[in-house]
């Protein structure tokens, strides 16, 4: 079935629609429309709203009555190569997710809708922001905390969590044991609460929660904070602050010959490696806890 995109009169919108940016297009048919709004009701931005209801007008006006094809879509592409890299990408990004949609509501099948999806974004140009580990570096990461020492396997849980389950550095700081919860068969971080008061659940790998047990129990910590500061004597505190969090990864990237490396670049490098291994991107927006991709 090709997903038709047809002109007509476009139905009315509420009021409150046309401020969010979701203004409806002359030449929207109902399906279309219901489409749209689906995919506009899933960008909490107001900003990215305006983009997305742009990119979806834009493509509607240029079909011109003609059905979503691939082949359509990089004429699309190439229509709108004036723009900047980021603005075709996040239209593009808009695409998708219209094709996502008709899927779900079996407007397209699921072969065509990954042969729709599978337009190439424009690659951008200059130096990234931020720095990410490849698999073999992040590797190289953890063996450099010492763990037949106490401080070690303190230093290897601070790496594995950041690295495995992409926290952010004061989320770890403030991680409670009481947060590691066995649920459906998996070890989960439960109702972690993010920017925004945003909450979310995140799965512990195994070899991560190995690390967490052997730390537990050489620190014989049962409750409270997880990571704990540790004096030159070897007394434990009962907190350990985000910067002391900051400063174990930057000497452990240094130990690797990784200068200016921090905490948030671990975070990229779980969300890089989990794209890699084939992760859809809505579950690493939630993994990051990110109100958007």
């Amino acid at each position: 079935m090709e997903l038709q995109v047809v002109s007509g009169p476009a139905p009315a919108l509420s009021p409150a629609a046309y401020q969010d940016g979701q203004k409806g297009g002359a030449g929207l048919v109902n399906a279309q429309q219901r489409l749209r709004a689906l995919v506009l009701d899933t960008v909490p931005s107001p900003h990215s709203r305006r983009n997305y209801a742009k990119a979806l007008d834009d493509l509607f006006a240029f079909s011109a009555g003609r059905p979503l094809t691939r082949a359509l879509l990089l004429e699309y592409r190439a229509s709108i190569d004036h723009l900047s890299a980021s603005t075709i990408n996040v239209r593009l990004s808009a695409v998708r997710k219209l094709v996502s949609e008709a899927r779900r509501l079996g407007m397209v099948g699921a072969e065509e809708a990954a042969n729709l999806s599978d337009v190439p974004n424009i690659r951008q140009k200059g130096s990234r922001l931020g720095n990410w580990l490849t698999r073999g570096q992040a590797r190289d990461l953890l063996v450099v905390p010492d763990r037949s020492t106490l401080k070690g396997k303190r230093d290897y849980v601070i790496l594995a969590l950041l690295v495995g389950c992409a926290l952010r550095r004061q989320e770890l700081a403030s991680l409670e044991v009481q947060t590691i919860q066995l649920r459906e068969n998996r070890w989960v971080l439960a109702d972690l609460e993010g920017k925004e008061r945003r909450i979310r659940t995140v799965a512990v790998p195994l070899w991560v929660k190995e690390g967490i047990n052997a730390w537990m129990s050489a620190a014989t910590i049962e409750e409270g904070r997880l990571l704990r500061s540790i004096s030159k004597g070897g007394k434990l505190g009962t907190s350990l602050s985000d910067w002391a969090v900051w400063s174990v990864v930057e000497q452990s990237a240094r130990e690797i010959g990784i200068e200016r490396f921090g905490a948030h670049d671990l975070r990229r490098t779980c969300a890089k490696l989990c794209r890699k291994s084939g992760g859809d991107l809505e579950q690493i927006k939630f993994l990051l806890g990110h109100s958007s991709i």
